[in-house]
C-alpha cells in the first residue's frame, strides 16, 4: 500500500496517511533498523501494536524519501525526533492508519483517532465544562472527536510530560465542520502558548494537525 492521502500544510510542512494492508514482515523488510530498534520491535506483541510501530517508520521514510538509515530517537518526554535529519515529526496511529507530520521550520503535532460513540464517556476527563457547552447535538461524536484531536496534537507539539488536557489546554467554541480550525491555548507552569490547530475527517477518522 502507497500514501492513502498527503496534505501539503505550507511550503516546509506537510502530513500523510498510510493505509496498513501489509503484514508485519513486508512492513519490516522496507525498514533498516539498529540493534536497539530491532530489540524494540522484538518486545513488542505480534497484534496492532507492531504494524502500528512498523507502519509509521515505513510513512516516515517515504516522506522523507531516502534509502539511509533514519535514526528516529525518543526524548525523555517521549516526544520523538531526527537525529541527522533536520525536520521536526509527529508520529500517531489508530486501527488501519498511521499518520506521519513532517516540518523543516518548527515543532509540529499530529494526531488520528478512529471516530467511536465511547468518547461521549470520557469527556470529562479531557473536556472542561465550558467546552462542553459549545458542543452541538447534530455533530457531538465527531466534535467531541475534533477537540480531543486538537489537544493531543497541541500536547504533541508542545512535547513535554504531565500536561492535563482538561486542565492545561483550553480550546475556544467552534463549529463543527467536515474540516476546518479551533483556536487551542496551553497553560502550564509559566507557560503561555497559543495554537491554530487544523481538524480533518478522512473516512471514519478524525486527524487534528498543528505547527508550533
Amino acid at each position: 500500500m502507497a500514501i492513502a492521502y498527503r496534505r501539503q500544510v505550507d511550503n516546509d510542512t506537510e502530513f500523510a496517511l498510510w493505509k496498513i494492508e501489509e503484514k508485519a514482515e513486508d512492513l519490516y523488510s522496507q525498514l533498516q533498523l539498529d540493534d536497539h530498534e530491532q530489540a524494540q520491535y522484538s518486545r513488542l506483541s505480534l497484534n496492532k501494536r507492531n504494524l502500528h510501530w512498523l507502519g509509521v517508520r515505513v510513512l516516515l521514510r517515504t516522506m522523507l524519501n531516502t534509502s539511509e538509515y533514519i535514526d528516529c530517537k525518543i526524548d525523555e518526554h517521549g516526544k520523538p525526533h531526527l537525529v541527522t535529519i533536520p525536520y521536526h515529526i509527529s508520529l500517531s496511529h489508530s486501527f488501519d492508519y498511521a499518520a506521519v507530520m513532517i516540518s523543516r521550520s518548527r515543532p509540529v503535532g499530529i494526531d488520528i483517532e478512529q471516530v467511536r460513540d465511547k468518547v461521549e464517556r470520557i469527556a470529562d476527563k479531557f473536556m472542561r465544562r465550558s467546552e462542553m457547552e459549545f458542543i452541538g447535538n447534530n455533530d457531538r461524536i465527531n466534535q467531541l472527536y475534533a477537540c480531543w484531536c486538537a489537544k493531543e496534537a497541541v500536547y504533541k507539539c508542545y512535547g513535554h510530560k504531565e500536561v492535563s488536557f482538561a486542565d492545561n489546554i483550553s480550546l475556544e467554541p467552534f463549529n463543527f465542520v467536515s474540516g476546518g480550525s479551533i483556536n487551542a491555548h496551553l497553560e502550564k507552569s509559566g507557560v503561555s502558548l497559543d495554537y491554530k490547530v487544523d481538524y480533518l475527517q478522512y473516512e471514519d477518522y478524525m486527524i487534528g494537525y498543528v505547527k508550533g
